[in-house]
């Protein structure tokens, strides 16, 4: 039986990157694998007897002491604790091939070298773009930004790009000038997955060799999501309040057409949000966190999913769960979410962070007929049923894995559904 170790800074669902982490995980073990976890201590994390090997907790933004906070930076930079405890992990669980996800910040790149010496093929999944962008996403409070492009991370702390904070932008500005000058990605990663086209264009753009990449698109338990073709009266947004999300064109632009729409979500933006809607006339609710059937049911029975990010988005799962549950996507055309949402087909997109035409996106859609969009929804469904399934996910991992000279299960995998 193979050994897999699975990486990342949380043991819970705190968003895309963690859900990605854990349904892995889950399809691997499906598939004859022995999982291991290391992680960080956090009071939501799932219980496993695996948390003895991990790192303490480190937050930006907890009310550390002075002395704290010199410790807890020092390890953003480079955690001698996490090496410590990752070899610790090692010493009893010995994995075929590590694979991982969000580790910055927490673990920091000083991790890598430790699974290089010992041996192991290492993988790990680009959910943002920190490998070439300090702050991870190419955004500051004046918008999309790539400054820091050629490594000239000064920028970072010009811009206060993390949290707006000089702080932890010098934090993090020291941490991406540490593993630029040390190579810790290029030299101890054995390969990048990159669930996106857009991202991995941006990676070789930003100096990175084509070779270290691999494309594997997300993937949906269809099986698990019923489809609910017949169009609702609302549209529906699903995911975190932030700046660059792009909700507060998405709630003018709602307001401009007349139509209804529901948000589910928390985040920075909901009390300056609650705000702008008060004494409105209701058509716009905002309805906080979601989860399990409740969410699935607020997508099911709406009319469209809308996506209106204003930042760099990889490969959104909300797409990919939109399409699985009948519901074609008014898509923003930036990063990622072109290469999901196929005009005319599954849904429509338009100019990232244009009110007018977002505004014209909604009014048209409220007033397509419902047997035009049902069957967009029934596209959409087929889309991800041939493109984005469990299986299709793990012979592409297979093949991978097999590459970096990983032994594979003997299990004879179904054949994949063709595109």
């Amino acid at each position: 039986m193979p050994r897999l170790l699975n990486v990342n800074s949380y043991h819970y669902v705190r968003g895309g990157a963690d859900a990605v982490y854990f349904s892995h995980a889950a399809l691997m073990e499906a598939h004859g694998w022995e999982n291991g976890f290391f992680s960080m201590h956090y009071p939501k994390n799932l219980p496993t007897p695996w948390s003895r090997y991990f790192i303490d907790e480190l937050q930006f933004g907890h009310d550390y002491s002075f002395g704290q906070k010199v410790i807890k930076a020092g390890k953003v930079v480079y955690s001698f604790e996490a090496q410590r405890k990752l070899r610790q992990l090692l010493a009893d669980f010995r994995p075929d091939v590590a694979h991982l996800h969000n580790i910055y910040h927490h673990f920091s790149p000083s991790i890598l070298p430790v699974l290089r010496k010992a041996g192991i093929p290492t993988v790990m999944t680009a959910h943002d773009l920190k490998i070439a962008c300090p702050n991870n996403k190419m955004l500051n409070r004046t918008g999309v930004c790539e400054r820091c492009k050629g490594g000239n991370y000064l920028e970072t702390i010009k811009n206060r790009c993390v949290q707006n904070s000089l702080a932890a932008s010098v934090i993090v500005a020291a941490e991406a000038t540490v593993h630029r000058v040390l190579d810790s990605y290029r030299r101890n990663l054995n390969r990048i997955v990159v669930p996106s086209k857009f991202f991995m264009r941006k990676f070789e753009q930003w100096g990175w060799p084509p070779e270290i990449f691999t494309y594997i698109p997300n993937f949906i338990d269809v099986d698990l999501h019923e489809p609910g073709y017949q169009p609702g009266d609302y549209f529906v947004y699903v995911g975190r309040l932030s700046p660059e999300k792009g909700i507060a064109t998405l709630i003018s632009a709602a307001q401009r057409a007349k139509v209804r729409l529901k948000i589910a979500g928390t985040g920075p933006l909901m009390e300056s949000f609650q705000q702008m809607l008060a004494g409105t006339d209701g058509r716009i609710e905002l309805l906080g966190y979601q989860t399990g059937s409740k969410l699935f049911d607020l997508i099911r029975d709406a009319r469209a999913l809308v996506l209106p990010s204003e930042s760099y988005e990889n490969a959104p799962i909300s797409v990919l769960e939109a399409f699985a549950m009948g519901k074609p996507v008014i898509g923003a055309h930036i990063a990622g979410i072109p290469e999901m949402v196929r005009p005319g087909e599954s849904g429509w997109l338009f100019e990232s962070g244009n009110l007018a035409a977002l505004t014209e996106r909604l009014a048209q859609v409220h007033a397509t007929p419902d047997a035009q969009v049902a069957e967009m929804g029934r596209s959409g469904r087929r889309f991800v049923e041939r493109g984005f399934n469990r299986q299709k996910y793990v012979e592409s991992m297979y093949k991978l894995y097999a590459e970096l000279g990983v032994k594979l299960p003997e299990r004879v995998l179904e054949p994949v559904c063709p595109v």
